[in-house]
């Protein structure tokens, strides 16, 4: 578990996220395509002001004391969401005069039923004496948004679908909602972008995710299969400017690590002059080294503080401006170099920083494990000191109060990429650094026969393990931002890496006697043509895997 003495901003209480639920009415075009009601809050609003939105609004207490009677769920929405989508329901009504409701006898509610109700008295008591039911079993979720953290007063809010019903017309209540617009879903966004339509965040993802779909029977057939997304966006800064992001953004992990409370104090823009600080016993600082098999740069890392000196992760390329920097950014107190292994891109710079150390009157020992007798040439690399599978490194330090400071960094073997692979656990702080093994943005090459696709899935399989047993929550790679929710990122990228085996096989059964760049058109079609000659070589450390485990049966 991380440490909270270790954390770079002070922790805060976010406001607990607000209850509430919206609704999007949905119609079909005589055309072809569909659009949805959408309507301008009231300026003077205290939150949103001006904004155009979807019907709904805060989850009252009525909305679950509703009476079985004037009521109609699906059976599995009584045990999810059963006020969440009567509050739906109730606040369409009240901002604009619509109510899916049902007669006694099934047959939907007409207008004047729905004008003849009071929008602004319980709704309730009104459904028992006009016989009138909630046709609940018409809303559909389809996605979820809890507000940023950051927010002083945030909302957690469902967002559910429903076609709009015959023969009603939208009529704003003129009061917290202005002008009924019906829209297609990419007018909308286009408008929004062009300042015409300002919108909240929530409703600009629930747009585009909803303009996927050509029709609204295809919006709700697809939420029959549950929830199309599910949000908690963060917010960091990127080159100065705030920018939401949501699970799938590459930096997202990093957010919620660096500022877990919700505090937009990060700036996740790339740069290779400064040491950016993750936590008060971390630092990055990114090699100018950035390409297709590097994304941004080599990640380099220092661990410690003042009070204990440093221990240098990869220190990169042979670059001497770039380990300049590393030295500089730890004090010039560096008191161990660890490789996670010998590429190129990692290693070289490993010697160049012991050099610059020993003008200063010290020589840091470099550790790591050597390059096997399979590495390529440019990948050569003898450690002063080998680190084994499960031995650690220490830094102990005394802090301004007296009391012990200790980062300990175990190796954990882990062959695959290279032969010499290491991935390092900062034990203290259940992080784990995991080198060229799990990358963010990409999937590492495997590269034969240095590179081992069977010792590689072992490898996950370990680190899995390693994840659940000591609570890691985060992943730093040596390329990309920090991961978040390792033990699902690893899972992830096992399946995915089967799943490509997968098609490998295919590819191998279809062309039993075709050429590697036969089965990669046929394995890697999903990816850019100008990448197939790289996923070969990963592809040839399936094929490896394949053979090696007789998983090939090629049948005449």
């Amino acid at each position: 578990m991380l440490r909270p003495e270790q954390l770079l901003y002070p922790q805060r209480v976010p406001s607990e996220p607000l209850a509430a639920s919206t609704l999007l009415l949905l119609r079909d075009r005589p055309e072809g395509g569909w659009e949805v009601l959408m309507t301008r809050r009231s300026s003077a609003a205290s939150f949103g002001p001006g904004m155009y939105v979807f019907p709904g609004g805060c989850i009252e207490a009525q909305d679950g004391q509703i009476p079985a009677e004037v009521v109609q769920f699906r059976p599995e929405m009584e045990a999810a969401t059963p006020t969440a989508t009567v509050a739906a329901l109730r606040e369409t009504l009240e901002e604009m005069g619509v109510l899916l409701a049902l007669r006694a006898d099934g047959a939907p509610a007409a207008q004047a039923e729905v004008d003849a109700l009071d929008r602004h008295a319980p709704l309730w008591p009104q459904l028992q004496q006009t016989g009138l039911r909630l046709d609940a079993a018409a809303l559909w979720q389809v996605g979820h948004f809890t507000a940023p953290a950051h927010l002083p007063k945030r909302f957690a809010v469902p967002f559910f679908v429903a076609r709009m019903p015959e023969g009603q017309t939208p009529v704003p209540d003129n009061s917290e909602q202005f002008e009924a617009v019906w829209i297609e879903p990419k007018a909308a966004l286009d408008k929004h972008r062009s300042k015409q339509m300002p919108m909240m965040l929530p409703t600009v993802y629930t747009l585009k995710y909803l303009s996927r779909y050509d029709s609204v029977q295809a919006i709700q057939q697809a939420a029959a299969h549950g929830l199309l997304w599910s949000h908690a966006p963060r917010f960091v800064l990127d080159q100065g400017k705030e920018r939401a992001l949501i699970e799938s953004d590459l930096a997202y992990g990093e957010a919620a690590m660096v500022c877990p409370d919700g505090q937009v104090l990060h700036d996740i823009a790339w740069q290779n002059e400064r040491a950016v600080p993750l936590r008060k016993n971390l630092l990055r600082l990114t090699a100018p080294n950035a390409n297709v098999m590097t994304g941004p740069g080599t990640n380099s890392y220092l661990v410690g503080e003042q009070a204990t000196g440093y221990i240098a992760i990869d220190p990169g390329p042979a670059d001497r401006a770039h380990v300049q920097r590393l030295l500089d950014a730890a004090g010039g107190d560096i008191r161990h170099i660890v490789c996670t292994h010998s590429h190129p891109d990692h290693s070289p710079g490993a010697f160049l920083l012991q050099s610059l150390c020993e003008t200063r009157g010290w020589r840091p020992q470099i550790y790591g494990m050597p390059s096997a007798a399979t590495s390529r040439a440019d990948s050569q690399f003898v450690p002063d000191v080998v680190l084994q599978d499960g031995e650690q490194l220490r830094l102990v330090g005394q802090a301004l109060d007296g009391k012990n400071i200790v980062h300990t960094l175990r190796a954990v073997f882990t062959p695959g990429h290279a032969a010499n692979h290491l991935c390092l656990l900062l034990e203290e702080d259940a992080l784990l650094f995991s080198g060229d093994h799990i990358l963010n943005g990409s999937t590492t090459i495997i590269d034969l026969p240095d590179g081992n696709m069977r010792d590689y899935i072992a490898s996950l399989d370990k680190l899995a393990a390693l994840c659940a047993q000591q609570g890691v929550e985060f992943l730093l790679p040596a390329h990309g931002y920090v991961l978040g929710q390792a033990q699902q990122v690893i899972a992830q990228l096992k399946a995915h890496r089967l799943a490509r085996e997968a098609k490998v096989l295919a590819a191998m059964q279809q062309k039993p006697d075709g050429t590697p760049q036969d089965w990669v058109a046929l394995a890697y079609a999903d990816t850019p043509q100008h990448l197939w000659k790289l996923a070969e070589r990963s592809l040839m450390a399936h094929v490896d895997r394949i053979r090696a485990l007789s998983l090939l049966h090629v049948t005449d």
